[in-house]
């Protein structure tokens, strides 16, 4: 049960990282997801740039020993990520990267709020009748 438990909190860690990697281009459609990816985005931006541990490593980390087996030392990122699907030399390029990707999909959700707001302007503008002088 114990190991049921710590693979499926890796599987939810995967999907929260692809989350705050892409979630930005989710608003472009939804404007409302803006706000919890942003949420998601800050927390992690700390998790790689301040000494915290995320809940769900910890969650992790406490299941895998209840299974019998040995606790990872390691952070999620540092034990299933670097070394595994990019060398460790590219981690700061790559959260560069991915900080650039962000902030790009914010520029996006900006752009298409304005073109969305200052289209209902036009219409609202064009369907009503002229003042009179």
């Amino acid at each position: 049960m114990y190991r049921a438990l710590a693979t499926t909190v890796l599987v939810v860690h995967f999907a929260f990282l692809a989350y705050v990697i892409l979630g930005g281009f989710v608003a472009w459609r939804w404007p409302k997801a803006f706000w919890p990816h942003l949420a998601a985005a800050a927390w992690g931006l700390a998790v790689v740039s301040v000494p915290l541990t995320c809940p769900l490593t910890y969650v992790e980390h406490w299941a895998r020993r209840r299974a019998g087996e040995t606790g990872v030392s390691r952070g999620f990122i540092d034990q299933y990520i670097e070394g595994v699907l990019y060398p460790e030399r590219y981690t700061h390029l790559l959260q560069v990267m991915v900080g650039v990707l962000v902030v790009g999909s914010y520029v996006g959700v900006y752009v298409r709020y304005r073109n969305r707001r200052d289209t209902k302007r036009g219409t609202k503008e064009m369907s009503e009748p002229p003042a009179t002088v």
